[in-house]
């Protein structure tokens, strides 16, 4: 009976107890991994999945493609008219 996620892999890691001395004693502390059927089938899943598996899917909204050169649009929040202009190459001056 592996401690492990079914979903992630997660498992137990090693961690520290110390005293007041600072005597330092390993120990293991495991996840919380919890029973749960899903699709008909009993799995092992730990409290973190159990979170994500609750999100609602998020769905990208599909962008508008960049404006070209010479194109004019309008601007999302202000509402003003845009036009892109070519950039043009510094050159430095001869003294």
């Amino acid at each position: 009976m592996a401690k492990k996620c079914d979903l992630c892999g997660r498992g137990a890691t090693k961690g520290a107890s110390r005293s007041h001395s600072k005597i330092q004693t390993l120990k293991r502390q495991n996840i919380n991994l919890q029973s749960k059927v899903i699709e008909g089938v009993k799995v092992k899943v730990c409290t973190s999945c159990m979170r994500t598996l609750a999100k609602p899917v998020r769905v990208k909204a599909k962008r508008k493609p960049a404006l070209k050169v010479g194109e004019a649009g309008t601007a999302r929040k202000t509402g003003k008219k845009i036009v892109k202009v070519a950039k043009v190459k510094k050159t430095a001056a001869k003294k």
